[in-house]
């Protein structure tokens, strides 16, 4: 048994023994990646994402499908006064695991995003400050998902099997369907790089070694380290990032996961307790 929740908003009722940096009352946010041991080789070379030994929120220790939770004091954000809570919970699992992916992507123009959900929406906002071209791809018929993308900036969207007007420099795949992969290869330059963004993903189909060949990469992104957010708050800050974002009472937690589940809504559903 687990209590669910990975991208909380609130407010800090009480310290643990030892805690600094925070005070009753400040807003905080508490991330995906909720604890690490800070002894193995990755956590000691800046890899903590890797961490042999992790806790993550909502899954391996309780997170915020609740009134309260106890967090790691070292893996919580402050999160200032501004803005809506509402609004900031989607940053602190889609707009980091976004940005880290956005990274990992490399500085090319022309940008592919496949699966135009919470963190695609977020990604978006972002490289088209950076001033890169992006081009969404969705499900194939999802018109509603091409629409939303292309209110955004997308130069171009279409579906997921299509191949875009230009090659493309990188592409992100935040859609956990393996087949993407060879269809992202596909949409490349020569030199162009996969990054496969989600935790789960079908398994990848066969593909011809030609699509992969000229030096193309995929990759694949996990989990989140607290430089990560020390980096992307203060970007999303001055992109004035917009979420896109459904809110439920807590108690409708499963309305929210069907919804999300059948495609009902764009951009990301907020539990409010």
């Amino acid at each position: 048994p687990i209590i669910p929740g990975h991208e909380i908003v609130g407010r800090v009722d009480a310290l643990g023994e030892g805690v600094t940096g925070f005070e009753p009352g400040q807003r905080v946010g508490i991330p995906w990646l909720g604890h690490t041991c800070g002894t193995c080789s990755y956590c000691q070379h800046a890899e903590e994402n890797l961490c042999d030994a992790p806790q993550f929120t909502g899954y391996t220790r309780p997170g915020g499908y609740a009134e309260y939770v106890v967090a790691d004091a070292r893996f919580v954000f402050a999160l200032g006064e501004e803005g809506d809570p509402v609004a900031l919970a989607p940053l602190l699992c889609a707009g980091l695991i976004g940005w880290r992916s956005l990274v990992k992507a490399g500085d090319g123009k022309r940008l592919g995003l496949y699966g135009f959900g919470a963190a695609a929406h977020i990604v978006m906002q972002v490289a088209r400050w950076q001033g890169r071209d992006v081009y969404a791809f969705s499900r194939p018929g999802d018109v509603a998902a091409q629409d939303f993308a292309r209110s955004l900036g997308a130069v171009w969207a279409g579906d997921s099997g299509e191949l875009p007007p230009v090659p493309l420099d990188a592409a992100i795949i935040y859609a956990p369907a393996g087949e993407l992969v060879p269809a992202a290869l596909r949409a490349l330059r020569k030199g162009g790089r996969v990054v496969c963004a989600g935790i789960h993903m079908s398994d990848i189909p066969s593909f011809p070694y030609d699509i992969l060949w000229q030096e193309r990469e995929v990759v694949s992104v996990a989990n989140l380290t607290r430089q990560d957010g020390l980096e992307f708050f203060p970007v999303a800050a001055q992109v004035g990032i917009h979420t896109e974002t459904h809110a439920y009472p807590l108690e409708q937690a499963n309305q929210a996961l069907d919804d999300l589940r059948n495609g009902r809504f764009q951009g990301a559903a907020v539990l409010v307790p």
